[in-house]
């Protein structure tokens, strides 16, 4: 699968893949899709982008003129595709990578300044994480208050509205993939 940059100073260019089946990246029309919902939004705010893959989200904020991003990812070829990605799209001094469990805790984004207002969160699909990953969020403390999250799951994946603090804006489906839009209300 070849993903591209879709809009802004990146537009056209190539991303690593990581082979194999084991990371399932997201479409280019699907992150299209999502990215068109966002709009203007994007721009300024300061992303993070969890179990990142390969860090099409986050680059793709970035390149559409996001000011930083922060990617989480735990699995090595995974993050040798990330770091390969963000030093080929020379984003290296305004992006910055975590080696990290996600589903386990967030302790690392704990003390992190300035505080997040645009999460994506793409864990592998059937393990149940999203639930984690968002209770994970709020313990960190690391979300603006009203800040955005864009969720891809499975549509077999068990992830029902969350409710507080995280309330359902929009859910939209694409193929077997579901992408739910919250917002950060404390």
């Amino acid at each position: 699968m070849t993903l591209r940059i879709i809009a802004g100073e990146l537009k056209g260019r190539k991303l690593r893949t990581i082979p194999g089946h084991k990371t399932r990246p997201t479409a280019d029309r699907t992150r299209e899709a999502v990215f068109n919902i966002l709009g203007s939004a994007v721009r300024g705010t300061h992303v993070l982008d969890v179990f990142a893959g390969t860090g099409a989200f986050g680059i793709e904020a970035v390149s559409r003129g996001a000011a930083s991003a922060l990617f989480i990812e735990l699995g090595r070829d995974a993050l040798s595709a990330l770091t390969g990605n963000i030093q080929a799209c020379g984003l290296s001094e305004r992006v910055s990578v975590i080696r990290w469990d996600a589903g386990r805790n967030l302790n690392c984004l704990s003390h992190r300044a300035p505080k997040f207002d645009l999460v994506f969160l793409d864990p592998p699909y059937g393990r149940g994480l999203v639930t984690p990953a968002l209770l994970n969020l709020h313990a960190a403390g690391c979300l603006q208050n009203g800040a955005r999250l864009v969720v891809e799951h499975g549509a077999h994946d068990p992830f029902a509205e969350p409710g507080a603090p995280y309330p359902l804006r929009d859910r939209r489906r694409y193929g077997k993939t579901l992408v739910s839009f919250l917002d950060y209300v404390i």
